[in-house]
């Protein structure tokens, strides 16, 4: 197994350009686990109550034009 150590060692020794396509594929692997678990949340009712929100909010008239 790697230790994360060796991985910022490794990562301490990489060139600017190279530092900047794994920091862009570790933001955009993060979006990526982000959005699988907003896709499960949703699929499992978690996210139900903001809806609920929006349509009492529209209901009361409290919304406003974005």
């Amino acid at each position: 197994m790697i230790k994360i150590e060796d991985i910022q060692k490794e990562i301490n020794a990489l060139s600017m350009d190279d530092f900047k396509k794994l920091r862009d594929w570790i933001i955009e692997k993060e979006w990526d686990y982000w959005d699988q678990e907003i896709k499960k949340d949703s699929e499992n009712g978690k996210l139900d109550f903001l809806i609920e929100e929006a349509q009492d909010a529209k209901y009361k008239n409290k919304l406003s034009n974005l």
